[in-house]
């Protein structure tokens, strides 16, 4: 349940900037070094988005020497003009430690700003800190409203944490059909754990779930092509012990 990513969302927000623009053109051309130009122009101009995304050219080596240090300076500067993303991008730096000493208050503190914007990824870190008590109090239903804030923005990990916390009954009352409603939203997306899930429930055919080798099989072998070997292993006993459902 553990998802930390920096994301290169090269977002432009509501009042463009034309060099931004075009700088964002250049990146997605890998013209690095043209992006740059412009990103600093108007990153010492104090356009946040510029900022931000000159930043995450740091952070990510792109077209420069990759510098945390350097990504964080202008991540702050842009997370004290309130841009969301920026704000999310110092809260990952600081929960792995990244140019930065390892600090999950901090990190909880700037995902909170992030999240009251309603910026998803934010919003599903944040639950996590909440489940595994990292720089809060453990409390699974505070997850379980950050989780649910990120899955109706349709963040894959967000819907299939939010099914596994029903699943199991964590924060909110156990229910295994809202659970599957989840896991089948983020399995639809593809991802490969939600499938893995889906698949074991129709296979076991738990409370309020008629069992269904088949759907069983369909859903374990999407999860084995991306390469989750227990799907793999449950797809070998499922072809042992019913031949019939493998061979239609």
């Amino acid at each position: 349940m553990k998802r930390l990513l920096l994301i290169s969302l090269l977002i432009t927000g509501l009042f463009a900037n034309e060099n931004v623009d075009k700088a964002l053109e250049y990146i997605k051309k890998k013209e690095f070094k043209q992006a740059r130009i412009l990103l600093e122009k108007e990153s010492k101009k104090g356009d946040a988005k510029a900022q931000l995304n000159l930043g995450l050219m740091y952070a990510n080596g792109q077209g420069v020497k990759q510098d945390y240090k350097k990504a964080i300076e202008l991540w702050e500067k842009s997370a004290k003009q309130g841009d969301a993303e920026a704000q999310y991008g110092l809260g990952v730096m600081y929960i792995e430690g990244k140019g930065v000493k390892q600090d999950y208050k901090k990190a909880v503190e700037l995902f909170q700003k992030s999240a009251d914007q309603g910026f998803s990824a934010a919003q599903y870190n944040l639950g996590l800190r909440y489940v595994n008590g990292q720089g809060v109090k453990q409390d699974y239903k505070k997850a379980v409203e950050f989780f649910q804030k990120s899955a109706d923005q349709g963040d894959v990990e967000a819907q299939y944490n939010l099914g596994f916390m029903y699943f199991k009954g964590l924060g909110i009352k156990q229910d295994y059909k809202k659970a599957k409603e989840y896991w089948q939203k983020s399995a639809n997306q593809g991802y490969a754990v939600a499938q893995y899930n889906l698949g074991l429930i129709y296979y076991l055919g738990v409370e309020g779930i008629k069992q269904d080798y088949r759907k069983a099989k369909e859903l374990w072998l999407k999860s084995a092509d991306q390469g989750l070997a227990q799907a793999q292993r449950n797809l070998n006993i499922l072809c042992s012990e019913h031949s019939w459902v493998c061979n239609q």
